[in-house]
Parts: C-alpha cells; structure tokens; sequence
C-alpha cells in the first residue's frame, strides 16, 4: 500500500515536480505513451538521473485507482534532505569528532528508516545516501524512523566515492561494515568517523569498499550469511557508542 502523499500523479503535475525544488525519488511512465510531454518528463528525468520505470497501465492503475495518471505518476520525497556540509556543522556545533553513517544502495525504505532511527539514538550527526539506485526519503521510509528524521539529517549525494575521499580529507576515518574485516570489538572507532553500511544483498560496492580506510566486520555465529543491514548497523552504533562515551 503506497502513501498518496508521496505520490503525484498527471503530466502537467508531474513536469512541475521536475522543475520546482521537489526531491523526485522515481517516476512511472506507461509504456507505449511517448507523446510530448511525456518525452520532456523523460528527457528531465535522464537529465537529473532521476530512476525511470517503464509499466504497464495496470500498475499505473493500482499505484493511482482513481486513474487520473494519462500515463505517469511520480513518488515525490517526504521530507527535504541536507548537506554533507550541514551534517558536518552539527558535529562542530556540539564540539565533538563527527559520527556520521553512509549507505551504499540501502533499497528497501524501512531499513532506511530504522537505520536514521538508530542513528539518532545513537548520536550521530547524520546519514549520507546515493542518489540513484537506493531508498529515499519517502513516507515509508519516514514513518520507519518514528520521528527521528526531524533530527537526524539525511544528505543525498551523485557520488559516494567522491564524497568518501572529501571526508577523509576532513580527517575523518571511514569504515567499510563487511564480512570480512577486523572485529568491530577489536577497533577503535572513537575520533572523527563514518562508518559504510552495505547493500541488503549485495554488501558493499567493490569501489566504495576500496575508498575506505579499513573493513569491520561483525562476529556471528549462526548457519546464514549475514545479518539485516538496520540491524548491522544498530550493533556497530552502539558499539562505537560504547566506546566514545566518557562515562
């Protein structure tokens, strides 16, 4: 069931999404419909690379059952998102090293909003996503965060290699969270730190993974791969909590 909210559906309401300050997260466009401003709501969306679905109208049908949708519906972020630089500014603000997590292809909304829940509670300045294939800030993914988005910031960035190298730059030791690395146990992870969450699959990105400092990883001991990306990141949270408390 989707949060209408989120949704805005028709050709003129949805080149007007493109063009304003709204953070588009995905567009559907029926196949087949490629008239005029279907073609400018396609050329917009390549430009600011903006995923694009291309569906039958049966799923146009069930995403809008009023049918107003002449062929594309849009999901429209709901809530606005920061800056690296904002989230940095909190740090200094609070006169601490910066804690900040980054994940790599997060897709699915309620580990979005469970990890920035565990974020907040955690005390960590903020959460950095890419822009292209990973979950945003829709109305599930804020629900999922039981208010914790109205405190914890959430920037969006083209590049998270790029955006790796200019926090290293600041200082601030990067982690890579996979299967392979040191004990989170045996780590320090006090000082200016992010730390990487991978994808639910997937993991992490061999090219994100060879931008980090180093690889932590979480010792398990039962018969499956890998534990839940939120959980992943709750159990290296409060790890690194427990470490950089003064008590």
């Amino acid at each position: 069931m989707h949060d209408e909210s989120t949704i805005i559906e028709g050709r003129n309401a949805v080149i007007e999404a493109l063009r304003s300050d709204m953070t588009v997260e995905r567009v559907f466009v029926q196949k087949s419909s490629y008239d005029g401003p279907i073609h400018t709501i396609i050329r917009e969306t390549k430009k600011q690379g903006i995923r694009t679905d291309f569906v039958d109208k049966s799923r146009l049908d069930e995403i809008c059952p009023d049918r107003k949708h002449q062929g594309v519906v849009a999901y429209v972020a709901a809530f606005s998102y920061s800056t690296v630089d904002d989230i940095l500014t909190r740090s200094q603000e609070k006169g601490m090293d910066p804690f900040i997590f980054i994940l790599d292809e997060i897709e699915d909304p309620h580990n979005l909003g469970a990890i920035i829940r565990t974020a907040n509670m955690a005390g960590a300045d903020g959460v950095i996503i890419p822009k292209n294939r990973a979950a945003g800030l829709t109305a599930s993914a804020v629900k999922a965060s039981a208010g914790a988005i109205a405190y914890t910031p959430v920037a969006k960035v083209t590049n998270l290699s790029r955006t790796i190298d200019e926090l290293k730059e600041k200082g601030i030791w990067v982690y890579a969270c996979d299967m392979d690395g040191e004990s989170v146990y045996r780590t320090s992870l006090t000082g200016p730190l992010a730390i990487v969450i991978g994808n639910e699959g997937k993991g992490i990105s061999k090219l994100v993974k060879e931008k980090c400092d180093a690889v932590i990883s979480i010792p398990t001991f039962g018969d499956i791969d890998s534990l839940n990306a939120s959980v992943s990141c709750g159990v290296v949270a409060f790890e690194a909590v427990r470490q950089r408390s003064k008590k």
